[in-house]
């Protein structure tokens, strides 16, 4: 004889029964929301406490030459509500955010959206040449040991150049040869994210065991039967951790170049007219729609991989 399972939990008056929390609330109770809201929290009260030390000078400044009499509590909010703060508040930041995200539309100039849209473009196709010119670098390097002792000191010190030098450079260049508009962007993406993917890759296609190698010689496997059966399944972990690094490399070459050449817009573009013209908060707004940018990226690609293991039978 079955009987019907009780509620976990019930109330005392009426017999009613109290609702049992949902799962959601219980992953985030027992997971790892709450040390990441109180890290937030502690960020947020960090900043707002910078905020008023660095922007005192002005504020009392503000306030002598009015002539008005403050108290201590007019003093710490004049210093969070300031039209140039040395150091923005956040909430003046999100209140920026807000305006040129929301309160634009996409296609105008002044829209942030707008110039995270002309970014991305530019770090999509950058990030994309790079990794196919790495991973063609990367097979052979591998494959002809002439060239993994001619080729590697030279990947490696291609990165000791600075791209802040790099990217005027090659902008001039490609101008005066009439290559203009988003080629120039893209190529210095791809300069500084082809270098993790043939790192990566390199590692990656000889982390295989040498007996795996040992058992496909004696299948007589060819050298393309070896790279696609062993060499690339054996390499993606490595692969996708150097296209994470290398998106977020392309994302800062792209902005980098933007800062140079500045007419087609972007945010990089958008950090250097807040330069100019001394509008802290517009910079940090654009330096967090560029974070938030590079978080999406590498969560795509991580996304990518997940999605490709799980197809593969693993977790």
């Amino acid at each position: 004889m079955s009987t019907e399972a009780q509620p976990l939990q019930t109330a005392g008056r009426g017999g009613r029964r109290s609702p049992v929390p949902s799962l959601t609330v219980a992953r985030l109770v027992g997971g790892h929301a709450i040390p990441v809201l109180v890290v937030v929290g502690c960020i947020l009260a960090l900043w707002y406490a910078a905020a008023v030390g660095m922007n005192a000078d002005l504020q009392r400044d503000a306030f002598s030459n009015a002539g008005t009499r403050y108290t201590a509590r007019d003093f710490m909010l004049g210093t969070w509500s300031q039209e140039r703060p040395r150091l923005p508040a956040p909430h003046q930041i999100a209140a920026e955010i807000g305006k040129t995200v929301f309160g634009l539309p996409a296609t105008s100039k002044r829209s942030l959206l707008f110039h995270a849209r002309v970014t991305l473009e530019a770090t999509l196709f950058g990030f994309v040449l790079g990794s196919l010119f790495g991973f063609v670098l990367s097979l052979l390097v591998v494959h002809v040991p002439s060239l993994d002792r001619g080729m590697m000191p030279w990947i490696v010190a291609s990165q000791t150049v600075p791209v802040v030098a790099l990217a005027p450079m090659i902008v001039v260049l490609l101008n005066q040869v009439a290559v203009t508009g988003l080629l120039p962007k893209a190529i210095i993406a791809a300069y500084l994210s082809f270098f993790p993917v043939t790192v990566g890759m390199v590692k990656g296609l000889r982390s295989a065991e040498p007996l795996q190698h040992d058992l496909l010689r004696t299948y007589s496997a060819s050298t393309a039967q070896t790279l696609v059966k062993l060499r690339l399944p054996a390499s993606r972990p490595m692969l996708f951790a150097s296209l994470k690094v290398g998106v977020a490399a392309s994302l800062v070459g792209t902005i980098v170049a933007e800062v140079t050449k500045s007419e087609d817009g972007g945010l990089g573009a958008r950090l250097l007219a807040g330069s100019y013209y001394g509008q802290t908060i517009q910079i940090w707004a654009a330096l967090l729609v560029a974070a938030v940018c590079g978080a999406v990226l590498v969560g795509l690609v991580g996304a990518v991989e997940r999605g490709l293991s799980a197809r593969g039978g693993g977790r």
